[in-house]
């Protein structure tokens, strides 16, 4: 005999049942893995996509992708409500260097909205610092795929793309074999010009990297120094130096002292100090307006004249400007008070008037 339906279990579109039914189709949400793939396979798609993709389906695909690459940043960074997870963070990184996708991204940067741009940056940025089985994989990654960083550098040529493009070079330059590459090729003689570009974002974020791939891996950097000595220092005087550019001598001066001042560059500074050319290039910086600039030429400065083996074309300079120098010093203060600087004064104005 047919059991007659009670009225709470009629299906009538609605209520409890309704919603039990919306339950039962709801996705499951996207592994770290589907994320990966997922992305790969709409920036495949959009870049082959070709003309006869209908505007409306692109856009669609660019929206998916966007959430794709938002949802990726998550993983890695986390949110308001949860830290990320480590399992999660390996799984999603071990893919992503797994089939090219870092090299999609790159590739794709310039057709993403400027949210999904910065998103695709930081995505970038996270994925050289994550291990998989206690191996950082993106500097083996990008061992074998160096001709990344060709796109990146001379991403400092558009100035849509040059903050994202930058950003992500000091990150991957974080990796030694990487800064070296970039060290040794035609593209380190580009940063002089790329940080005096008329952009002042662009030309502070050049001169960011250029600093970075000078003072960050020690011995890299001594070995790069020595070997190509001539044309770079050259460059840096002409260029940095000596440049009509506040900006770009202050800067310049500030990193010249880092360099020569760190202890793994002694052979490179003893040569520095050696030249009189760079002598002269240090007292007009001396005589600058800007106290900051006064103060950084000074501590290069200090380096001739506490030089014990100075060459005599050195001596003979420092002799001739000596009562000029020993005036300049007996003014030259900081703003708060300084021991070490007034130590190392003293030391330079004693040993300018003992010659």
């Amino acid at each position: 005999m047919l059991r007659r339906l009670s009225l709470p279990e009629i299906n009538d579109g609605g209520g409890v049942d309704n919603a039990k039914m919306k339950g039962l189709f709801k996705s499951k949400p996207k592994t770290p893995v589907d994320l990966v793939r997922q992305t790969r396979e709409l920036l495949i798609f959009l870049d082959l996509g070709g003309p006869d993709t209908k505007e409306s389906k692109r856009d669609e695909k660019m929206t998916e992708l966007s959430k794709l690459i938002r949802d990726m940043k998550q993983v890695l960074y986390g949110d308001s409500e949860s830290e990320p997870v480590a399992e999660a963070c390996s799984q999603l990184t071990n893919e992503f260097f797994r089939e090219n996708t870092l090299r999609l991204l790159i590739i794709y940067l310039p057709k993403l909205n400027l949210e999904t741009r910065k998103d695709a940056t930081q995505i970038i940025a996270n994925l050289q610092r994550q291990q998989v089985q206690s191996k950082l994989i993106a500097c083996d990654y990008l061992e074998q795929n160096i001709d990344l960083m060709d796109i990146l550098i001379t991403g400092y040529e558009n100035s849509d793309l040059a903050l994202h493009y930058g950003a992500m070079l000091r990150d991957c330059i974080r990796h030694q074999t990487v800064a070296k590459y970039v060290l040794e090729s035609e593209h380190m003689k580009k940063f002089f010009d790329y940080i005096q570009l008329p952009n002042f974002d662009i030309a502070s974020d050049a001169a960011a990297t250029f600093k970075e791939l000078l003072t960050r891996h020690k011995s890299t950097v001594a070995q790069f120094l020595s070997d190509n000595y001539e044309w770079f220092f050259e460059e840096y005087n002409s260029k940095l130096l000596e440049s009509t550019n506040y900006i770009t001598r202050r800067q310049a001066i500030k990193l010249l002292g880092d360099m020569l001042l760190d202890r793994s560059n002694s052979a490179v500074m003893s040569r520095y100090i050696s030249s009189r050319d760079n002598l002269r290039i240090l007292m007009n910086l001396l005589r600058e307006s800007s106290k900051s600039i006064q103060l950084e030429a000074f501590h290069v400065f200090k380096l001739f004249a506490a030089n014990q083996n100075k060459p005599s074309d050195i001596v003979g300079i420092l002799l001739a400007n000596r009562s000029k120098l020993l005036r300049l010093f007996a003014d030259f203060k900081t703003e708060k008070e300084d021991e070490a600087f007034e130590a190392d004064k003293a030391q330079v104005v004693k040993e300018i008037a003992a010659l």
